[in-house]
């Protein structure tokens, strides 16, 4: 019976929409803040938020819930890489929304927002017209336009909240708040920090902060609220909803970790350089395999900088160690004799690869940790190829 109230009840809604018209909320009514904690998987290790909206009185409970998308979408994986996937704002009966993260095994927490009779009827026809067929799509941005960002400015705009942000930890970078959650030795973060750019290593503005969901119900329990009564702070209540037995964190064994593997990776290059520098061994296929994997990253990398809508992966300075053209010069650089181009291009590698370490040394860009032992592996590699080109010229020159 229950259900059957809240499906004619959210049927008048619908009706409501396409004629401008709302379901007054009762005296009764709540407007809360849902924070899901983090899941298993890396795209659930930064958690979630919802607004649940309830009125008993009127058959009411359900949740706004944003950043959803259609997996059936023409050409899901090419419009998600490209930046161009809509999403969009669902609305799900808040039973079925909270039994989903139960079994996922995630914490719910949910903060009973200390809104005035217009303010609770403010924000609930802002989410019921955003809901609208023709207003629930959006492009995602994960720092910017998120299922935090738009609570937040919902609730800030319609409600004339106040902000504080005291608790924060001042001066952290995107990057930063990202490693809080994403521990930088794994290979999410490490592809992470490869796809993203210079732009999320400058430090982010307090507001800034709540593209991440647990910011932003630790922004909300400092907040205040202009009433009638006077300033409130805008959180009357906090209840945990659920807590889990066990705790999800996006960590990985350190013996299948990106830096004990890419380590003894490292470790071999080295070790074969060392052999073939010792016994003046030509060139082959060791280079070939460096370079071409490093150039196929690159264009992956430049794809993602100019060939995207997405924000944060411009300005990206790993193409100075993965650079698309790397490609050409991995099956050339293996011949008895390299074409004349080779000798100069690995110079603009070895080059390359300085700036690399001086961008990250002075700040300009943050690199994966865990990419270090790689990437000095790389050099000497790289220097070993110009000295071994410049014995081969010499020697064809002798003769």
């Amino acid at each position: 019976m229950k259900n059957l109230i809240l499906l004619i009840s959210l049927c008048f809604s619908t009706l409501g929409f396409a004629q401008n018209k709302f379901i007054s909320l009762s005296d009764d009514a709540t407007i809360n803040l849902i924070t899901i904690g983090p899941g298993a998987v890396l795209n659930d290790a930064f958690g979630h938020n919802a607004i649940h909206v309830r009125d008993y009185k009127k058959g009411l409970d359900i949740v706004f819930n944003y950043g959803k998308f259609n997996f059936n979408t023409p050409n899901f994986y090419l419009k998600f890489a490209r930046g161009k996937l809509l999403y969009e704002v669902g609305v799900d009966k808040y039973d079925d929304f909270e039994y989903s993260y139960k079994l996922q095994q995630r914490w719910i927490e949910s903060q009973e927002l200390q809104l005035t009779q217009d303010q609770k009827q403010d924000v609930f026809e802002f989410l019921v017209n955003n809901a609208k067929e023709e207003n629930k799509y959006y492009k995602y941005d994960f720092f910017y336009d998120n299922c935090s960002t738009r609570p937040f400015e919902i609730i800030k705009n319609e409600a004339n909240v106040t902000m504080s942000y005291d608790h924060q930890e001042a001066g952290m970078t995107h990057r930063d708040l990202i490693h809080e959650y994403v521990s930088w030795n794994t290979w999410g973060s490490m592809g992470i920090d490869i796809a993203l750019g210079s732009v999320i290593d400058r430090t982010a503005t307090p507001e800034e902060y709540l593209f991440l969901p647990h910011e932003l119900m630790y922004a909300f329990q400092e907040a205040t609220i202009q009433t009638p009564s006077g300033t409130l702070p805008l959180v009357k209540e906090t209840k945990t909803v659920f807590s889990p037995q066990i705790k999800h964190r996006y960590s990985t064994n350190f013996l299948l970790s990106p830096l004990f593997i890419i380590g003894l990776l490292a470790g071999l290059i080295i070790y074969k350089t060392y052999k073939d520098h010792k016994n003046e061994n030509p060139l082959g296929w060791l280079d070939t395999i460096i370079l071409l994997i490093t150039g196929l990253i690159g264009v992956v990398v430049f794809l993602l900088w100019f060939g995207t809508d997405h924000n944060a992966t411009a300005w990206n300075y790993n193409l100075l160690w993965a650079f698309p053209f790397h490609i050409l010069a991995a099956f050339a650089v293996k011949r008895v004799q390299p074409p004349q181009w080779v000798y100069p291009y690995m110079k603009l590698a070895v080059i390359m690869m300085s700036l690399l370490f001086f961008h990250w040394i002075i700040g300009v860009q943050r690199f994966a940790l865990s990419l270090l032992p790689l990437l000095l592996a790389i050099t000497i590699r790289y220097v070993f190829i110009l000295r071994r080109i410049k014995v081969t010229r010499t020697n064809g020159n002798e003769e």
